[in-house]
């Protein structure tokens, strides 16, 4: 190969890369919404549809499922990508999207909410902006956190709103980027958080690092602070401040937190760094094994239901 051929192919190299980044930095800032697909009818569940503001008005979307005769509420978000009702990972795009790292599959939240009713829990599931049937905020852009934040107050101050739930003992249910916002939640604004009982924190994640694994395997880990400079000038933040690492050390609520120890989409020491970082002397942290599906995460409550519920009930009583 010539001289002149070397330089072409670097050159068509380089161009396929950088059109792979722009893709990625694409798809981490602006989601492809997923449809609700599954209901509460499937669960037997009776519901409420309801809408109410974030803190800075963005309309979100989601379900109230009451638990008559209980003093007891779970407010519940999601993770990145997902909805309320979970994500159609068994289908497509998002199958194809998936597939490589193990986590093809449907992952169905509705039982969840059936777990906590039935354990005698009132539940309030949403979808953050951007997300679901809630409203575009921020021009669509997600910030691991940083904006959905005010989602998790909107949500907490909509449960004290209500004359049914105003005076009942609350429970924060947050999944990935939901529990990283909920972090990024209780630095920005504590004072919300003065009367929640308790926080179950499903897989937070740092960006940077799901981000720089998610490269690797495609052999461009080199590239990140490229891919980082596209992200900066699609959303104006970088991922310096999208931390959970530093906003955990906000979370002064008892926590429990879980997270698949193999997942083959971040590190063990991100989870535990956060967990670390936590200055509740009241938190626990548990270890899914024998998986590397990240995904596994988000049904192990409906799979294991006891040690999470024992937690929730004895700080809520």
């Amino acid at each position: 190969m010539s001289r002149e051929d070397r330089i072409q192919e670097h050159e068509i190299r380089e161009h396929e890369i950088h059109d792979m980044l722009r893709q990625f930095a694409d798809g981490f800032v602006f989601q492809r919404r997923s449809p609700i697909l599954h209901h509460l009818a499937e669960q037997g569940l009776d519901h409420e549809d309801i809408t109410f503001p974030s803190s800075d008005g963005v309309p979100l979307e989601g379900w109230f499922i009451p638990a008559p005769g209980s003093d007891r509420l779970v407010i519940a978000n999601h993770p990145l990508g997902f909805n309320r009702s979970g994500l159609p990972t068994h289908l497509e795009p998002w199958r194809s999207q998936w597939s490589a790292t193990g986590n093809a599959f449907d992952v169905d939240l509705t039982p969840d909410y059936r777990i906590l009713h039935e354990a005698g829990f009132n539940v309030l599931a949403y979808d953050l902006r951007n997300h679901g049937l809630s409203g575009q905020g921020n021009g669509g852009i997600t910030t691991n956190g940083i904006h959905e934040a005010r989602d998790v107050v909107g949500s907490l101050h909509y449960a004290r709103s209500r004359p049914d739930t105003r005076d009942m003992a609350v429970s924060l249910f947050s999944r990935c980027m939901g529990a990283g916002a909920t972090f990024a939640a209780m630095a920005q604004d504590p004072g919300a958080f003065a009367d929640v009982r308790s926080l179950v924190a499903v897989q937070p994640v740092t960006p940077r690092v799901i981000v720089e694994r998610r490269l690797a395997a495609l052999g461009l880990e080199d590239r990140i602070d490229e891919l980082e400079k596209l992200i900066v000038m699609r959303t104006s933040i970088g991922f310096g401040p999208r931390n959970p690492r530093q906003w955990a050390s906000s979370v002064r609520v008892p926590t429990y937190l879980f997270q698949v120890r193999d997942d083959a989409l971040t590190q063990p020491s991100d989870v535990q760094a956060m967990f670390d970082n936590i200055p509740a002397t009241d938190k626990q942290l548990r270890w899914i094994e024998d998986t590397s599906a990240r995904f596994d995460g988000y049904l192990e409550f409906q799979r294991r239901p006891k040690p999470i519920l024992d937690w929730l009930t004895a700080r809520t009583r």
